[in-house]
């Protein structure tokens, strides 16, 4: 969708900034109660991170940031949005994950529980008593997992999964697994939360994914995800919202009068924005928060399929690069300790098998990234295409066009990713929980908010960081509203 820059920003009684996932959302909730909203949008595209372009040759169109979404279709906020009606439609491989070993072979995570637990032999029953508990409770899990802190609502699914997702993922792992293949399988989903394995909660994340893939799937959007911005403002235009692209905010002064501001930015920026207004005791607050890893991303145009060796890889929308438990955490830990991996964990993502918009006729695209040191400057590609080949002999020569995103080119792209850092802050305890600040979403000022993935419930392209943001505002600035809804 194309969007015409405006040389000026109209009143309006909320003006929200930035057009990622969480910025629209948080204008949809505000123009679902009546408010007149203007999304302010540095960039000419919009989507922050649900881009989509062709960054390598004519025809072959790649995601920017995000690209897979078992939390977008699973959002409790999305769920409630007629986004089909505006242009959205999900993809779902027939598997949605693929974790390749170097025997040929690879663990699938596909519909059913049982399916996915019988690769793993002696491991069958194990998977199946610590993923299925989760699977059963999903719906009320994840209305509880995606919340603000509170009490939660389901209190005893909740614990009992707290009591698994609490353990790092490497120590519950060796504990609950006996081969090497599930412990592999596990920790790569842990890998998920840009930590190394060793640290707390880091299980948490894989339960998440892999209830997600059992429960509802691990889908791409048809076209590319832009398609998830393009709905969502299609849903907010209908509902009287107003965009204006290319125009970056530089200090709230800019911004015309209004009764709320909901920001979707991270603490850095509001900080640099936001000036003087903001008490020193809360700046000082917001200058403590911790980023965390970065991310080196490729995409690439190729002459036909990764051609890999375990045919479950084919199957897969989504693949884990890593080898074994040991070689997973030996990745990430280097990262955390500053040192660019050797051999980098990589998440692949393969759109074109399953959605033949994204590549000419016969020719496909690979979408992919590793972990590395913030801001990190080294170059990963030849180590992350070794990784690849290593698992994909004859990928090389398949290779169209490359393009090539260190954390410095993320972050130019997107304000949002300081540092390549594409979950809005390090989700290490207690930042996991409480963050940006114990006030989460609001400021000492009246009527800014914020509502990016530095606000919980975190990363991930699920749009809940901003209806949370914005529900929070209606019931400070606009009460009457509340009430008559």
């Amino acid at each position: 969708m194309k969007i015409a820059k405006a040389t000026q920003i109209p009143d309006a009684d909320v003006v929200v900034i930035g057009s990622g996932p969480n910025g629209l959302a948080a204008a949809i909730t505000m123009a679902q109660a009546g408010c007149s909203v203007v999304v302010v949008e540095a960039a000419e595209q919009i989507g922050g991170g649900a881009r989509t372009a062709e960054l390598t040759l004519p025809g072959f169109r790649h995601d920017l940031f995000s690209s897979v979404y078992p939390l977008g279709v699973a959002s409790p906020f999305f769920k409630t949005l007629p986004l089909q009606g505006h242009g959205l439609e999900w993809v779902f491989p027939p598997a949605s994950l693929a974790h390749p070993f170097d025997d040929g072979t690879a663990a699938v995570l596909s519909g059913t529980v049982e399916e996915t637990a019988a690769q793993f032999g002696e491991d069958a029953r194990r998977y199946e008593r610590l993923v299925r508990p989760a699977v059963k409770a999903w719906a009320e899990l994840i209305e509880d997992l995606l919340a603000p802190p509170r009490v939660p609502r389901h209190p005893v699914k909740f614990a009992r999964f707290g009591s698994t997702g609490m353990w790092p993922a490497e120590t519950l792992a060796h504990a609950d697994f006996r081969t090497e293949k599930a412990r592999a399988f596990f920790v790569g989903n842990a890998a998920h939360s840009m930590l190394p394995p060793s640290k707390a909660f880091t299980s948490a994340f894989a339960m998440v994914l892999l209830a997600a893939g059992h429960a509802v799937g691990w889908p791409f959007v048809r076209g590319g995800a832009q398609k998830i911005s393009d709905a969502l403002v299609s849903y907010l235009r209908s509902l009287g919202g107003q965009i204006v692209t290319g125009t970056r905010v530089e200090s709230l002064d800019e911004l015309p009068p209004s009764k709320a501001v909901l920001a979707d930015i991270t603490p850095q920026q509001l900080l640099k924005i936001a000036g003087e207004r903001l008490p020193w005791i809360y700046r000082k607050s917001l200058g403590r928060y911790r980023y965390g890893l970065g991310a080196f991303k490729m995409d690439w145009a190729l002459d036909g399929p990764v051609p890999w060796t375990a045919e479950g890889c084919r199957r897969a929308g989504t693949i884990h690069i890593g080898g074994s438990l040991e070689e997973i955490a030996l990745s990430d830990t280097q990262a955390w300790r500053g040192r660019a991996p050797d051999k980098p964990y990589l998440i692949l993502s393969q759109p074109s098998r399953f959605d033949s918009t994204r590549a000419p006729t016969g020719k496909h695209v690979l979408w992919g990234y590793c972990h590395v040191p913030n801001g990190c400057t080294v170059d990963m590609s030849e180590r992350m295409e070794a990784q690849i080949e290593r698992f994909a002999p004859g990928f090389k020569k398949l290779i169209l066009a490359r393009s090539v995103m260190a954390p410095a080119e993320l972050e130019a792209r997107d304000a949002n990713l300081v540092g390549g850092d594409i979950q809005g802050g390090r989700p290490t305890f207690p930042q996991l929980f409480i963050r940006p600040t114990p006030g989460l979403y609001s400021t000492p000022v009246r009527g800014l908010y914020l509502c990016s993935a530095s606000t919980p419930p975190g990363g991930g392209v699920h749009g809940l960081c901003g209806w949370f943001a914005a529900r929070a505002a209606l019931k400070a600035v606009f009460p009457e509203r509340v009430a008559g809804r």
